[in-house]
């Protein structure tokens, strides 16, 4: 780890002040520059949010294509860097390890985060403190489409889950489709049965007989799916009416009903044999203060962060783009209450496990992947495949050491 740690203070130190264009005025103590990568509609609530409510800053919002590489690249150089960023937490423990983060409660007055969802705080936390503050999260939903199932169909059980899958399978159509061999669609299955994929320590398979359960009972569905099920072929069979029902993330919303699908939203089917639900992984977006920024303008960042601790900007992103507020106060807005897919992220979050955001589940995810095409495309053993992929993850995280 420290290796990899220097290796990118180094890069940041070489090349920050080439990287990314820089900025013109880094001495500004009222302006706010933010790195993002998020969808228009989320920054155009968020801008127009911060113009009323803090009219004395100003906050300017750059979109970075790939934010995370640029990051490393110019750490905390105040002529390259930004102040503040916006993206998912599961990179906090890197960016944390590198020495260029701030944590929030430094400069958020004390009580301002106790109405947070715990999932949202937990999320941002790391090695003991919040480095994230958070104002909106996603999971994975189960979802179908009422012109084939049924509402008194859905399954409450992954028992029932398949029997609706084979009753309905068949001549080009599928009950249930999913990206079975993506590690972020499977991670569902695997805490299903009581398993992780790294642990907060940093180790791999924690509790690797439930992993190995959960890749055996999940080939009953992998079966009755098709072979091609990257996110496109899976979207696409929904979309086009194809396939009854999927899990999938919120961004699929607006194309079902595009596509004029009559759209349902129900609980995670529950696994039969542990009685546990399907529990997805959560991304918690939120914002992140570089350190010079927090030294430097404190107090502009200061005002800055209380401004979006304020329920009202939850809102406005929840009614802009069906954003899941991290701020527990927003559900209690009529709006809020009353949008389906966010009170169906809302649920889900009672279940759902952060993504974690330690730097060593960078490795998992190739490693996991690897272990998914084994057993899911390549018709490998679960024993086997299942100890090479533990042996692969054992040496790549030794070898961040």
């Amino acid at each position: 780890m420290k290796k990899i740690i220097s290796l990118l203070l180094c890069l940041c130190l070489c090349l920050g002040l080439a990287a990314c264009g820089g900025r013109a005025d880094p001495g500004d103590a009222k302006k706010l520059t933010i790195w993002h990568d998020k969808e228009d509609a989320v920054v155009a609530a968020l801008s127009d949010y911060l113009s009323e409510a803090v009219p004395d800053l100003e906050i300017v919002f750059e979109k970075k294509t790939s934010l995370t590489d640029s990051l490393k690249l110019v750490g905390n150089d105040p002529t390259a860097a930004p102040d503040l960023f916006i993206f998912a937490h599961d990179k906090i423990g890197v960016f944390a390890e590198m020495g260029i983060l701030t944590p929030i409660t430094e400069l958020v007055e004390e009580g301002r985060l106790e109405d947070y969802l715990p999932m949202t705080l937990e999320a941002a936390a790391y090695k003991g403190e919040v480095y994230q503050l958070p104002l909106y999260f996603e999971t994975l939903l189960f979802m179908y489409n009422r012109r084939y199932m049924q509402d008194d169909e859905v399954p409450a059980t992954t028992g029932e889950l398949l029997q609706y899958a084979t009753d309905n399978t068949g001549r080009g159509r599928y009950g249930f489709v999913e990206q079975h061999s993506t590690a972020y669609y499977s991670a569902a299955w695997i805490h299903g049965f009581g398993g992780s994929i790294i642990d907060q320590d940093g180790v791999p398979f924690p509790d690797p007989q439930a992993v190995k359960d959960a890749l055996a009972y999940h080939l009953k569905f992998v079966a009755l799916m098709p072979g091609e099920t990257e996110y496109s072929t899976v979207n696409t069979l929904f979309l086009e009416g194809k396939a009854d029902a999927t899990i999938g993330g919120p961004w699929l919303v607006p194309s079902a009903r595009d596509a004029g699908i009559d759209l349902g939203i129900a609980p995670m089917p529950t696994v039969d044999e542990t009685g546990k639900a399907l529990a997805p992984y959560s991304g918690v977006q939120g914002i992140h203060v570089l350190k010079f920024a927090a030294e430097n303008k404190k107090e502009a960042v200061q005002e800055l962060l209380d401004a979006l601790t304020a329920p009202s900007v939850g809102i406005d992103l929840a009614l802009a783009s069906g954003c899941a507020p991290a701020n527990a106060l927003c559900y209690d807005d009529p709006r809020v209450a009353n949008d389906e897919l966010v009170q169906a992220m809302r649920g889900t979050a009672e279940i759902a496990v952060p993504m974690p955001n330690i730097p060593e589940m960078d490795v998992m995810w190739t490693v996991v992947g690897n272990l998914l095409t084994d057993v899911n495309l390549s018709g490998k053993d679960v024993e086997s495949s299942f100890s090479s992929a533990m042996d692969k993850a054992e040496e790549l995280i030794e070898a961040m050491g």
